[in-house]
C-alpha cells in the first residue's frame, strides 16, 4: 500500500476505532478490529470504493458483528461480572465528550445496557445515536431493508428506555464528588465514605478469574462498605486513589505499589453514590496503562 493511502486511512482511524468500541465494549478487541480492516482495505480494489469512510464503517461494523456472535458465549461463561474495557477519554480517544449526550454515548452503565441487545440492534442503535447514520446509510452498511432497520432501531430503544432514568451530575459537581471520595478512601474515614452511599447502593466488580474480585454484585450500603474496608486493609500502605475521567465521567483509578490495579466508575442519585463498577482483570487494563503511559 502507498503512503497515501495508508495516512487516508488513518485518517480514518479514530472514528473507527470508536465504532468498533461502541459495538464491543472492549478496547483491545476494537483496535484488533480496526486492524483487520486495515488489511482488507490494503487487499481492496481501490477503484471499486465510492466513499472510503461509508466502506470502512460497514467493514468494521460487520467485523464486529462477527465478533459479538463469538462474544456471546465467551461472556456467558465469564468469571464473575463482566464489565467493559475502560477507556480514558480526556484526550479524545472516543472523540468529544463535551455533552451530556456525548458523555452518556460513552459512558460504562450504557455500554452494560447495551449488552441487552442482539449483535444487530446494537450496530442499528450505534450507528443511529452515536454516528447519526439515516436508516437508509445503516440498512445499506448491514444489507437489511430499510423498514427492518427502522423497526430494529425502534426495539433497542425499548430494551433500554425500560431501565431506570439515571441522574448524571455535572463535570464540575462529579469531580468534586470524586474528589470527596478519594480523600476519604485515602484517610480511611469510613464515616465519611458510609454518608456518601446510598441505601440501596451496589458495587459490581471485574476480576475475570486472573485476580481476586467479588464473584457477584454487592448491595446494599453495609456491605459495601465492608467491602470497601477489606479493599483498604489488603493493600494497606501500598494501596493509592487518582482521578481520570474515563468514558466520559470523573472516575477513580485504584493503584497499588505504583501499579494501576484498577478502574472505577460511579454513578449518583443526587450526591449519593448507587452503582460502582470496578475493572480489575488486568487483561482489560492493559489500554489504559497505554494511554496512561504506564507499563
Amino acid at each position: 500500500m502507498t503512503t497515501a493511502l495508508a495516512e487516508e486511512f488513518e485518517a480514518h482511524r479514530p472514528r473507527l476505532f470508536g465504532l468498533a468500541y461502541r459495538m464491543l465494549g472492549s478496547a483491545e478487541e476494537a483496535e484488533d478490529t480496526v486492524q483487520d480492516a486495515y488489511l482488507r482495505f490494503s487487499g481492496a480494489d481501490r477503484a471499486g470504493i465510492d466513499h472510503l469512510g461509508a466502506w470502512l464503517a460497514k467493514v468494521v461494523t460487520n467485523l464486529c458483528l462477527n465478533r459479538l456472535t463469538s462474544a456471546r458465549s465467551r461472556r456467558e461463561s465469564y468469571v464473575g461480572t463482566w464489565l467493559p474495557e475502560p477507556v480514558v477519554t480526556s484526550d479524545g480517544t472516543l472523540g468529544p465528550v463535551e455533552s451530556a449526550e456525548q458523555r452518556d454515548a460513552v459512558s460504562v452503565a450504557l455500554l452494560v445496557l447495551l449488552e441487552r441487545l442482539t449483535p444487530t440492534e446494537r450496530a442499528v442503535y450505534v450507528l443511529r445515536e452515536a454516528f447519526g447514520y439515516g436508516h437508509r446509510e445503516i440498512a445499506e452498511v448491514l444489507d437489511l431493508g430499510e423498514a427492518n432497520c427502522r423497526q430494529l432501531h425502534r426495539r433497542a430503544l425499548r430494551r433500554l428506555e425500560a431501565a431506570e432514568t439515571r441522574f448524571e451530575p455535572t463535570p464540575e459537581r462529579q469531580r468534586e464528588l470524586v474528589a470527596s471520595f478519594l480523600a476519604a478512601a485515602r484517610e480511611g474515614d469510613l464515616a465519611r465514605l458510609e454518608k456518601m452511599l446510598a441505601d440501596d447502593v451496589v458495587w459490581w466488580s471485574d476480576g475475570g478469574g486472573k485476580v481476586s474480585a467479588a464473584l457477584r454484585p454487592i448491595q446494599g450500603r453495609e456491605k459495601v462498605l465492608r467491602f470497601l474496608v477489606g479493599v483498604i486493609k489488603k493493600y494497606g500502605a501500598e494501596l493509592g486513589f487518582t482521578e481520570a475521567e474515563v468514558n466520559g465521567a470523573s472516575s477513580m483509578l485504584l493503584w497499588a505499589g505504583g501499579a494501576l490495579i484498577g478502574v472505577i466508575t460511579i454513578e449518583y442519585r443526587t450526591d449519593l453514590v448507587t452503582d460502582a463498577r470496578m475493572v480489575m482483570n488486568p487483561d482489560k487494563l492493559g489500554f489504559v496503562r497505554r494511554q496512561l503511559g504506564r507499563p
